[in-house]
């Protein structure tokens, strides 16, 4: 099994990251703060203005450890990586599959009921802890309502049906997710997902959460050898990265979106640490954003017990097996894609 590794994030800006020996050594202003040995990271995230040498992506990228560049809000620039692994006749076959739409629509209907389920979890846990504290029974309808569609998804449906469901079960969902923020309603408030930008604390949050989501599934579809940008739900658009949203859909409900309520929930995260744009664009300042990431590495150090290999699995680790299970159905070892449920 994968060792789980950590993932070093750069927030501070004017950060320069250096090789020094076997580590990688941060300064700021030009004075060491820290050094991290490269045996121990699994990938770099640096935010806005954030340096490296080139010796350092150099010995990185020898190391398997990739170097990605987003800005200080959150959106991906470019990452540094080595080469590639991964047996080519898998590539092939992945590449075969996605051209196939029926193939296609049976992988894309095992992650959107994965999707479906654990969005369906995430109302259950809210219905369970905070019942009195939200309205049960509008929540309740909500999770009927996407019981149903797992019901639909067992058809054999085509893909353009199997993405229709998806859609109007992520509706459904969110037409809800404001009735699960307990507290600080005044500061985080929920009316519908919006993106690029977010227009308000919620959705920043949520927004930035899938980022670095997207950076844990990529380098666990590349570790297994499948190319990231060809995906079955997701279809090829130039820039996009089609599988790494594919798998990324198992997991939202269940890292992203289940830690972003505990943050706003617990009080963890405040009000204060949200900024609007004249262009009416939100985004988190420092502190907020190294509370965010401190919490989401802390998550990924708890153990689950894993639904189908029936092994406990630090949760860090979980995109790593979602990807191994897709290359073993891939090359004929599973009859199926076994999506990652929550129980």
């Amino acid at each position: 099994m994968k060792k789980h590794l950590n993932t070093l994030y750069i927030t501070t800006q004017g950060s320069y990251l250096s090789k020094d020996g076997e580590t990688v050594a941060i300064k700021i202003e030009n004075e060491t703060v820290k050094q991290v040995p490269v045996h121990t990271l699994d990938g770099i995230v640096c935010f806005g203005q954030v340096s490296c040498s080139p010796f350092l992506m150099g010995f990185c990228a020898e190391c398997g450890v990739t170097i990605s560049f987003l800005t200080e809000y959150g959106r991906f620039l470019a990452r540094v990586q080595g080469p590639v692994s991964g047996n080519v006749l898998l590539r092939r076959e992945q590449y075969r599959r996605a051209d196939d739409l029926q193939k296609s629509a049976s992988i894309a209907r095992a992650v959107v009921t994965g999707k479906v389920a654990n969005c369906r979890t995430v109302l259950q846990r809210s219905l369970r802890d905070h019942s009195e504290k939200i309205e049960a029974e509008v929540v309740s309808n909500a999770s009927e309502s996407l019981a149903h569609s797992i019901g639909r998804l067992k058809k054999d449906s085509q893909l353009d049906v199997v993405r229709g469901i998806e859609g109007e079960a992520a509706n459904k969902y969110f037409a809800v997710f404001e009735h699960l923020i307990t507290a600080q309603k005044d500061d985080f408030t929920f009316n519908e997902r919006n993106r690029r930008p977010p227009l308000d604390n919620v959705n920043c949050l949520i927004s930035f959460l899938y980022t670095i989501l997207m950076h844990d599934v990529r380098s666990a579809i590349e570790g297994v050898g499948l190319d990231p940008a060809v995906g079955f739900l997701h279809r090829d658009r130039p820039g996009r990265y089609g599988l790494a949203l594919d798998l990324m859909e198992e997991f939202r409900p269940f890292l992203a979106d289940r830690l972003a309520l505990s943050l706003i929930n617990l009080s963890q995260v405040k009000g204060k640490g949200f900024k609007k744009k004249e262009s009416g664009a939100v985004w988190m300042d420092d502190d907020t954003r190294k509370t965010v990431l401190i919490a989401y590495q802390n998550r990924k150090k708890e153990e689950i017990m894993h639904p189908f290999i029936n092994e406990k699995v630090m949760i860090g680790l979980l995109p790593h097996v979602q990807a191994l299970l897709l290359a073993r159905f891939l090359r004929g070892d599973l009859d199926g894609y076994p999506p990652f449920i929550w129980k």
